[in-house]
């Protein structure tokens, strides 16, 4: 990456743990896309609910050559992202399928559809 990447933490503290998951899937990230421009990474979290513990929402923002993609993971009520981690890599999994799109367009391969069967119609 040309700039270092941006982790924040809004609404928990710092987690050196949760810091290093990030550093590493970003990393992941490069390797696989390594024209990567700049990453920034939030984590947030809403304050604790009677019903239910912590949500965390994940937004992850990519430059990349001629484009800039955003993911954004909101929890709609989906108890697994009561885990940082599974937040994480929901989002980064979603990150990483943006980037193959993105690769796969920038190499000229576009998903082409099968023409259809030709019919004889002179029966």
């Amino acid at each position: 990456m040309q700039v270092p990447l941006e982790i924040t933490f809004r609404g928990f503290p710092h987690s050196d743990a949760v810091e290093t998951k990030i550093r590493e899937k970003a990393a992941k990230l490069e390797q696989f896309y390594d024209h990567i421009i700049s990453c920034k990474v939030a984590v947030e979290t809403e304050h604790h609910n009677q019903h239910q513990g912590n949500l965390y929402h994940v937004r992850i923002d990519l430059s990349v050559p001629n484009k800039h993609i955003v993911v954004s993971r909101e929890h709609h009520d989906k108890q697994a992202h009561e885990d940082v981690y599974v937040a994480l890599r929901d989002a980064f999994d979603a990150a990483k399928r943006q980037l193959e799109e993105f690769a796969r367009m920038q190499r000229g391969e576009v998903k082409r559809h099968q023409a259809p069967a030709a019919t004889d119609t002179n029966w």
